[in-house]
């Protein structure tokens, strides 16, 4: 029997980024993100309401530092990934159970790299505000930025 599990999602982060490192030395990321779209109402006023959708993304190893290290609350993500559904029991032993994306490829969205999600940009050194992202970011890579996957 074939099977297909793939997930594309954009949407922006609900919270700042969270990063844990295992016992193993493994970096484990989870992120929020919120998925809007307009629905019509059912009212004769041909009026409209927004739905959101709050989905759960874990990335992990290099990709899951990036993500901690470029995104925070409110800035807009691409995420591509597969599902995953997690089963626990919690503590009155009712068996419990989410679906996650485990994130494989993400984007950024927008063409502001300095975005704060509250529409002002973060404080740089630069002393002129471009928007092209590749001049601003133009600096000597080192060791540990080598491994960055954009």
């Amino acid at each position: 029997m074939a099977s297909f599990n793939k997930v594309l999602l954009m949407g922006n982060l609900v919270r700042d980024p969270e990063l844990r490192v295992t016992p193993s030395g493994l970096s484990v990321c989870r992120i929020t993100v919120a998925c809007s779209r307009t629905v019509r109402s059912e009212k004769a006023e041909g009026g409209s309401r927004e739905e959101t959708t709050f989905v759960d993304v874990e990335s992990f190893g290099k990709q899951a530092e990036s993500v901690a290290k470029f995104f925070n609350k409110g800035r807009p993500i691409f995420v591509e990934g597969r599902l995953r559904l997690n089963e626990w029991t919690n503590q009155a032993g009712e068996k419990r159970s989410k679906l996650v994306i485990v994130l494989e490829n993400f984007t950024f969205v927008g063409s502001n790299p300095n975005y704060s999600g509250n529409g002002a940009p973060q404080h740089t050194d630069n002393a002129s505000n471009k928007s092209n992202f590749a001049s601003e970011t133009a600096e000597p890579l080192n060791s540990a930025d080598e491994d960055v996957p954009f």
